[in-house]
């Protein structure tokens, strides 16, 4: 299915026109142990200032989160969460008109966060830990991003284990009251993966394109780059930049991204030669 066709998403008074251009999500990290170095634990003035330095830089939506989820990461209470997350949504929520979105696969977390301003869920899980989250979603009329998760499991045929694992996700969204048109799909690299089956998903993510949603996908920083150029976090920003223009040339339509100055020239340059136009400026 070609992107142009996938519709409109609404997301507070932001509209996804999918096909029209790559979107751009910047990552907020507030937390102690992000795998990519840039967790800001309770520093909520340092939380604000990239949040608007993001969303000068060209961020579409800022997505907020409270846990890592880095292999190996310590569990983190929902009280926990909440304080991390909570105060940087209202904040945020209070002065721009960007869209926030939590990062949570907790009920109480996205409840809490759609109450304080966030209009989307982003969901680790896709609705495996707690389907709830897709009634919340129904009951607010947000988006919900539901990701691939292969950490409970173990796969041999990669693309085939995440189309059939969306696919439940996205039936379990619809059962619970999801709008079609609030639906978007992330293939979940590095969620239980090998290197070779986060290199394939990349290389095939338009495969994913028969499930008739909107490609979300997250490469930034993450292992995959690193296990490649054997670079740390912090140094892969050429290796992001390249899994980001394959991406697009493959069919995703929003990236999710550390790096957002740097990422919105990629998009736009390879918006401009696979969208066969050079995206606009709103």
């Amino acid at each position: 299915m070609d992107s142009s066709t996938l519709g409109i998403t609404r997301c507070g008074t932001k509209e996804f026109k999918w096909g029209k251009r790559t979107y751009i999500m910047g990552v907020i990290n507030v937390t102690p142990d992000s795998f990519s170095g840039d967790g800001l634990s309770h520093d909520i003035e340092a939380a604000l200032t990239i949040s608007r330095r993001f969303a000068a830089e060209g961020a579409d939506i800022l997505d907020i989160g409270g846990e890592s989820t880095r292999p190996g990461a310590n569990p983190v209470s929902a009280d926990e969460e909440l304080r991390r997350v909570i105060p940087v949504i209202e904040r945020l929520a209070g002065e721009m008109t960007l869209p926030l979105s939590i990062d949570t696969y907790k009920w109480e977390v996205a409840r809490q966060a759609l109450s304080s301003g966030a209009r989307m869920i982003n969901d680790v899980w896709g609705l495996k830990r707690d389907s709830r989250l897709a009634e919340l979603a129904a009951e607010w009329g947000v988006p919900i991003i539901l990701v691939s998760n292969q950490r409970d499991t173990s796969c041999q045929d990669i693309i085939p284990e995440v189309i059939s694992s969306l696919r439940k996700s996205m039936a379990l969204a619809m059962e619970r009251g999801v709008g079609w048109e609030n639906i978007i799909i992330d293939p979940g690299i590095g969620f239980g993966k090998t290197l070779e089956q986060n290199l394939e998903i990349v290389c095939c993510l338009d495969e994913l394109k028969s499930l008739g949603r909107p490609i979300l996908i997250g490469t930034s920083r993450k292992s995959m780059i690193g296990l490649v150029l054997d670079l740390p976090p912090d140094e892969r920003l050429e290796g992001t930049a390249a899994t980001v223009a394959i991406s697009i040339a493959k069919g995703a339509d929003m990236v999710r991204v550390h790096d957002v100055a740097q990422m919105a020239r990629v998009c736009r340059m390879s918006d401009a030669i696979v969208r066969e136009r050079c995206p606009p400026k709103d």
